[in-house]
């Protein structure tokens, strides 16, 4: 006897997490972290929303996995910042930062930052991350003690991804061979400067 072929959403599978991947991923290149909800991911991969529970948990462990990141980097910035507060934040920021880039997961993060320079999609999916983990995170921590923190992450974002480049891309000397300690102590205090310098002439 011949069974009637079942319609409706797919129960798990062995390929389910990689179609739920490949969903995820093109509707957070092309609509954004905010805009895309669960239901959405699970209609686009023909599954039932339960599975991407299931498969990831929630949805900010969904949206590493479709980006590939080896870990989330709110956790640890939370940490250091709770740790001390605003003073000296830029230094202990940009030692947690460097010993993760120097550590097992470095390699998988590079690979992130340089398909992100060369897909326009994949610059979007950081962007989000950024601003989804890392500014939400400074915001939740400082917010009472800093202002305007979008714009002063900016800054920080273009001192902490040009060290990207220039130490693990380029490999600029002396940059490139310099410790965790001096790098902190050197690039702190300009974090630091854009933590706390006047910066309403710059916010529109």
């Amino acid at each position: 006897m011949v069974r009637a072929k079942r319609s409706g959403r797919r129960s798990g599978k062995p390929d389910t997490k990689a179609e739920i991947l490949t969903a995820a991923r093109a509707l957070f290149a092309n609509e954004g972290f905010e805009s895309v909800s669960m239901r959405r991911i699970g209609a686009e991969a023909g599954v039932d929303p339960s599975l991407i529970h299931h498969y990831f948990g929630s949805k900010d462990d969904l949206f590493l996995a479709a980006i590939e990141l080896p870990l989330d980097p709110a956790p640890e910035i939370a940490a250091v910042l709770k740790d001390g507060g605003l003073d000296g934040a830029g230094e202990r920021l940009m030692r947690a930062f460097v010993t993760i880039w120097d550590g097992p997961h470095g390699d998988k993060l590079l690979a992130v930052v340089r398909s992100s320079l060369s897909k326009p999609s994949m610059s979007f999916v950081l962007k989000q991350l950024f601003e989804h983990r890392i500014i939400k995170t400074v915001n939740d921590v400082l917010g009472d003690q800093v202002d305007h923190v979008p714009a002063r992450a900016s800054f920080i974002a273009s001192q902490i991804f040009g060290l990207v480049v220039a130490r693990y891309i380029l490999k600029l000397e002396p940059l490139a061979s310099l410790g965790v300690d001096e790098l902190a102590e050197t690039v702190g205090p300009t974090i630091d400067r854009y933590l706390t310098m006047p910066i309403e002439h710059l916010v529109k």
